[in-house]
């Protein structure tokens, strides 16, 4: 089962980054930054619904499917899909350590740490590799600062749709919420 929506999920990668270029392309600052980016969410989704393993396998995948879209050089397309890979992986390892728990899927609270949390770790790391292979000439935190709001918008936005649906579902019957309880 975690072969078919591994598969599912890489699928939907490039769908949903070509969907989001679409929809809102009057948000588009550069090739690799947009104000409002919606699959900074699918990437975050990936993790909380596979796991870490078989969620970083679905992001990578789905990157490497989106490889045709952009010009970059194979190496560079390579380091973005291992930083749009990571920045998620960083950020589940941070709020784990933090709250000593695996986030809650059905809390706000825990959705908008761990999207903040992706969101910094994500455009910083970026811009790290872009300055360390010279596709960029200097670390800008105002292209940082682009990016954090791109995807935190789009994360959050999708953060909420998952809560809306979710929500949508147990009223109908079926149960998402995990027993992970604080420590106390």
């Amino acid at each position: 089962m975690h072969i078919v929506l591994v598969l599912a999920l890489a699928v939907l990668y490039p769908a949903t980054h070509i969907l989001n270029g679409w929809l809102f392309d009057f948000a588009i600052i550069s090739d690799n930054i947009s104000l409002i980016y919606l699959t900074a969410f699918l990437r975050l989704f990936n993790l909380l619904v596979l796991g870490p393993a078989f969620g970083t396998i679905a992001t990578i995948l789905g990157g490497l499917l989106l490889m045709p879209q952009f010009n970059d050089p194979l190496g560079v397309a390579l380091l973005n899909i291992a930083c749009s890979s990571t920045g998620p992986l960083i950020a589940l390892l941070c709020f784990r350590i933090y709250m000593k728990r695996q986030p809650e899927i059905t809390s706000l609270r825990d959705l908008g740490g761990l999207t903040l949390l992706y969101c910094v770790s994500n455009s910083v790391i970026h811009h790290v590799t872009w300055v360390l292979i010279e596709k960029s000439e200097a670390f800008e935190l105002t292209t940082v600062f682009w990016m954090f709001l791109g995807d935190l918008n789009g994360a959050l936005l999708g953060a909420y749709l998952m809560k809306a649906i979710l929500d949508f579902l147990e009223k109908k019957g079926i149960n998402f919420s995990g027993p992970s309880q604080p420590k106390r």
